[in-house]
């Protein structure tokens, strides 16, 4: 059953809402999910689409969405990338440009669907390229030509964290690079891969947080929307 936010000037009782934010960075506050009830999250997405075209949730597991969906019928759920959002798909982009997202291995692909699926819903266009790791080299030579084709590049890989050093010696754009918590007992849950993508000495590459599939998309977002501006 849909329920009524309880709210004093625009703000939950337990959230000070940010509906600033947009005008600042671009684009709207983004909800975690993690450590909030399905009924303080369904407050805060009722309170915030009155204001905002799109509004996302992420890391919302399945259950919650379930119970997210009696609250506020009609929510979309990305299962993949763990995001709730009210926009209903497809969704056409917004803003020029198009970002890539390039994904090592299968297993990594939750934090690679997150990042896809932010990007697009902040209204840009994105080109996937999954399943490329260096093991098999020759499946990221065969797809050369997305890689050329993106304006941004977000690289999404576990285990020691190869992928994106070899990405971003391949391709003029920015390269954002995402460890994921994949691998074997000496990846230290994603260490190991974070600590390689530092490391790398290929140019032009830019590392986020462990999993942190939805902060590359934000970056990536921003080089475009403010490049957009400068042109």
């Amino acid at each position: 059953m849909a329920f009524e936010p309880v709210t004093r000037d625009g703000e939950t009782e337990f959230a000070r809402i940010d509906h600033h934010r947009s005008l600042r960075t671009g684009f709207p506050e983004v909800i975690w999910g993690p450590g909030k009830t399905p009924e303080q999250i369904g407050q805060i997405m009722q309170v915030m689409r009155d204001r905002h075209p799109v509004v996302m949730a992420t890391r919302i597991d399945p259950e919650v969405y379930l119970q997210l969906d009696e609250l506020l019928p009609g929510l979309v759920y990305y299962r993949s990338a763990r995001i709730c959002a009210t926009a209903i798909p497809p969704i056409e982009p917004e803003y020029p440009g198009t970002i890539g997202v390039v994904c090592a291995g299968t297993a990594d692909l939750p934090v690679a669907e997150e990042a896809a699926v932010t990007a697009e819903l902040c209204g840009f266009r994105v080109q996937r390229l999954w399943d490329v790791g260096v093991a098999g080299i020759h499946r990221l030579l065969a797809n050369r030509h997305i890689l050329m084709e993106s304006d941004v590049l977000i690289v999404v890989a576990g285990m020691e964290g190869a992928l994106p050093s070899v990405v971003a010696g391949l391709v003029e754009a920015p390269a954002i690079a995402v460890p994921t918590s994949i691998g074997y007992g000496a990846s230290f849950n994603g260490l190991a891969a974070l600590l390689g993508m530092l490391n790398s000495c290929a140019a032009g590459l830019g590392v986020v947080n462990i999993d942190n599939g939805f902060g590359a998309a934000m970056l990536a977002a921003k080089i475009l929307r403010t490049r957009n501006q400068v042109a």
